[in-house]
């Protein structure tokens, strides 16, 4: 419970706790439940207007809730609706594929990075699953399969009703299948809209044997009402007393002062150290994306803790403020000056951890000399900015593929970001054991023109 009001959500079995038990009025049924709307119980009193904006309310949309006490309330319930039909309706904007259009024009392509595969999408062109090995004598070996080649068509119909709304591609005349007597291999490529994405690879499936599905998240379908991402609104509930209860059931009170009371050793903590604590904190406006019923990563740029960006600056750059981030199975952790680590972690057997690369100077001065360590742009008035510097992490754990430590090249970009504290990381495997980690942060952008022949970065003067 959030006091002064509970928080529940319809269908979720003892959530709102066992404090009540309902009469329903008439015989009348509650609407079908779902668990991804949520609600919050109140309790006004008897004198209470119901509010006049947002939700609907009527008089006699309530149910009778009864504690084991035998305390009663009348609980007014929200008149729960999509509230984007109208604006949908309203649209008269680009279609999803018009949206998506630069997308297929740029011949731009995504890649996602597993244990062994990786995968690339290279929109509307093609889908390409692949595994590089170098044999002696330098020479690469690869082993490939196109999961889908050129748009067959785009969607006929648009998919009605889902928790995450998406938009279609299907892909076909892939390599064949020798499970399915030599068939092409197929795809249909999802496109969900997500406000900060890079065209990232949530998730490749195999759905039927030589059939894929292929979920990409994209910011270009979030102007489309349609595909918008939904910030669920709490709706709620107001539960009055009847002659002879209480304001609020007294085991709900009872219980609100007992979590009043584990609270109270943490308030006294300073503003100061409030500030300056090094916990990340996650965006909560990603919910879960449900594609093809399996429940995926919630997806999110990690949005770091709100030090001022000089503190920041200067901890990001001694090392004891960390970059965590990626999307999928492995997630990575950047400390600056220090490591880069790749980690999963799950409950049944906890952390397991890979060092992909270690930082020393004198390494990565050596590597400097022969790989640009600094890239540049033109201003519009003819000067040079930094746009990009690389740095080289080496003497990782031993790669069982190659027998050699793992190594990584660092590629640290400016990202403007209207959060000033977000950060987006992501990894490529070019070889076996050889990684290209990307970080962009709005952080970097304040710190690259400082770098020197090396590519290594100082505190802004």
């Amino acid at each position: 419970p959030q006091s002064p009001a509970a928080t529940t959500r319809r269908g979720a079995p003892g959530r709102a706790g066992p404090l009540l038990g309902a009469e329903f009025q008439g015989g009348r049924a509650l609407p079908q439940l779902s668990d991804d709307i949520p609600f919050r119980v109140n309790w006004p009193g008897t004198e209470f207007s119901l509010p006049t904006t947002g939700v609907l309310y009527k008089e006699d949309n309530y149910i009778i809730m009864t504690t084991v006490d035998k305390e009663k309330y009348k609980c007014i319930l929200p008149l729960v609706a999509s509230g984007n039909e109208e604006e949908e309706k309203d649209y008269k904007g680009p279609t999803p594929g018009e949206l998506l259009e630069p997308l297929f024009k740029q011949s731009s392509c995504s890649y996602r990075i597993e244990s062994y595969w990786t995968y690339e999408v290279c929109h509307g062109k093609h889908i390409r699953q692949y595994h590089e090995e170098k044999e002696t004598g330098q020479k690469i070996n690869i082993q490939e399969y196109y999961l889908g080649n050129m748009m067959i068509k785009n969607p006929l119909s648009e998919p009605e009703g889902q928790m995450t709304p998406y938009y279609p591609v299907e892909m076909g005349n892939g390599t064949p299948c020798s499970l399915r007597q030599n068939l092409p291999r197929s795809s249909t490529v999802m496109y969900i809209c997500h406000p900060e994405a890079k065209h990232e690879i949530l998730s490749v499936a195999e759905v039927t044997t030589c059939e894929y599905e292929v979920v990409i998240l994209t910011p270009l379908l979030c102007s489309h009402p349609k595909y918008r991402f939904r910030a669920s609104p709490v709706n709620d509930i107001f539960c009055q007393s009847l002659p002879g209860s209480p304001l609020k059931p007294h085991n709900l009170e009872q219980l609100e002062k007992q979590q009043e009371m584990m609270k109270m050793p943490f308030r006294r903590v300073k503003e100061e150290e409030i500030h300056s604590t090094k916990e990340e904190k996650f965006s909560s406006i990603h919910k879960p994306v449900a594609v093809g019923g399996h429940q995926l990563l919630t997806v999110g740029t990690t949005h770091i803790s709100k030090l001022t960006d000089d503190q920041l600056i200067k901890e990001f750059l001694s090392g004891s403020y960390c970059f965590h981030g990626g999307v999928g199975w492995w997630k990575y952790e950047f400390c600056y000056g220090k490591y880069v680590h790749q980690y999963h972690e799950d409950k049944e057997n906890g952390k397991t951890s890979v060092v992909v690369g270690t930082w020393s100077k004198e390494e990565h001065i050596e590597w400097s000399r022969k790989n640009a360590a600094r890239t540049y742009y033109l201003r519009e008035d003819g000067t040079q900015s930094v746009r990009m510097v690389s740095h080289f992490y080496g003497n990782g754990d031993v790669c069982d593929l190659t027998d050699k430590p793992r190594q990584v090249t660092v590629k640290l970009k400016c990202k403007e970001s209207d959060s000033p504290h977000a950060v987006t990381i992501y990894m490529l495997e070019p070889h076996s054991c050889q990684y290209i980690l990307g970080v962009e942060s709005p952080v970097i952008c304040k710190i690259l023109d400082t770098a020197d022949e090396y590519g290594l970065l100082s505190v802004p003067s």
